[in-house]
């Protein structure tokens, strides 16, 4: 690995990374989180501006004069889940954890920021933004565009990263087109007349027409969504009469919908849509639809993934990067800034959890998990992604 040599000692970071583990804070509710970014920054000579969005942080870095924007973000926010691990570490705040890394991709953005502060090795404008609030559909990236984020901080392109099990630690995974889905969820609730269980023919049963949709939607996608495309729709959730002798007032289906572009979100919401209405009718109940657009697909710009591909292999190596990686179904509001900017998000490779410290929990180290926690190995290797990725995007004016 060509890493950037002033991370051969990085041990200060992984102080920054395990103090932030260990106090989390959820979705627009990270101040503590915050104030240790903007205190950083500001110690480092980079103009601070805190508040965006709530929680939101962005340190601005000029260097020369004129010269190219780039912006690189990081999101702050943990997860409602309590964590099991019992390193030194581990989380001090009941109910809450950093369970997806986020821990980390704040550290290795610091560490970037920390470098090209001191080396200003190029002309130009850096944008570091510190995102609140990506976990549980809050849509801190929305927000944070809504309180005029590229409008007070220009650039031409944003970038991204998050820790993945892609199998290399410290390796990358990226691709030219969709990259993560979109989430939805949904709640079709089905309103009839409740009844004694013995007595059907008195009411109206709501039951058996969520049934029968719920049962449904199991080919759905296959029905509307042609065979070249990637969708995906999951009934998760069930709910009747709390009693096993009475038929209910009303029955509910819900689940989520998955899908790499928006027209096949469109197709699958128009006839989930139209089968409970007409699924109702049939048992003379009707249907009260909630459908939820939480998150649009993660889309990468083919110019932008290809340049930091280039970086990526230059940092470790063309067996490091993967830039064929298929899409996966899970979801990132970086969507929403991808949709207003050119720019690219990428997987680096988290390892399979054999560096968790003696203590860590039994589950695998893999996100969303109560035993998980971030590989600080790769807070090098992040941190020297942005910073060459800085210094090339600022130095190639031929785009």
């Amino acid at each position: 690995m060509k890493l950037v040599d002033a991370f051969a000692d990085y041990s200060r970071f992984i102080k920054i990374r395990r103090d932030i583990h260990a106090h989390p804070e959820l979705g627009f509710d990270e101040h503590r989180t915050s104030e240790i970014v903007a205190n950083l920054l500001k110690e480092w000579g980079i103009e601070v501006h805190r508040g965006i969005a709530g929680t939101g942080v962005v340190g601005v870095l000029k260097v020369g004069e004129g010269g190219r924007t780039l912006s690189l973000r990081a999101d702050l926010d943990a997860l409602p889940l309590q964590e099991i691990n019992e390193f030194e570490h581990k989380s001090t705040n009941d109910g809450k954890m950093h369970a997806c890394g986020h821990d980390g991709h704040t550290t290795m953005l610091l560490a970037a920021a920390w470098h090209l502060s001191q080396t200003r090795n190029f002309n130009g404008t850096v944008n570091f933004v510190f995102q609140p609030a990506e976990e549980m559909g809050k849509a801190g990236a929305k927000k944070m565009i809504e309180d005029g984020l590229f409008e007070r901080f220009p650039c031409e392109a944003v970038f991204g990263l998050h820790n993945f099990s892609i199998g290399n630690v410290g390796g990358f995974a990226l691709n030219n087109g969709p990259f993560m889905a979109s989430s939805n969820t949904f709640k079709v609730t089905m309103k009839g007349q409740g009844t004694h269980a013995s007595l059907p023919h008195t009411g109206t049963d709501p039951v058996a027409p969520a049934l029968e949709f719920a049962q449904a939607l199991q080919g759905l996608v296959a029905k509307v969504i042609p065979s070249t495309e990637r969708a995906l729709l999951a009934v998760t959730q069930l709910e009747g009469s709390v009693a096993p002798n009475v038929i209910p007032d009303v029955a509910a289906v819900g689940g989520t919908i998955r899908t790499f572009s928006v027209s096949a979100l469109d197709r699958l919401e128009e006839r989930l849509r139209t089968l409970a209405v007409q699924i109702a009718l049939a048992h003379e109940c009707q249907a009260e639809i909630f459908f939820r657009r939480a998150s649009p697909p993660v889309v990468n710009h083919a110019k932008e993934a290809q340049f930091a591909a280039q970086v990526m292999r230059e940092i470790v190596g063309p067996e490091m990067v993967n830039d064929q990686f298929p899409g996966v179904m899970a979801a990132e509001d970086f969507a929403h800034m991808l949709m207003a900017k050119p720019g690219c998000y990428a997987f680096i490779g988290n390892g399979d959890g054999h560096h968790r410290l003696e203590g860590h929990g039994e589950g695998a180290c893999v996100v969303h998990n109560t035993s998980y926690d971030f590989n600080d190995a790769i807070i090098p290797v992040g941190a020297s992604y942005f910073v060459r990725l800085t210094e090339r995007w600022m130095a190639d004016t031929g785009k």
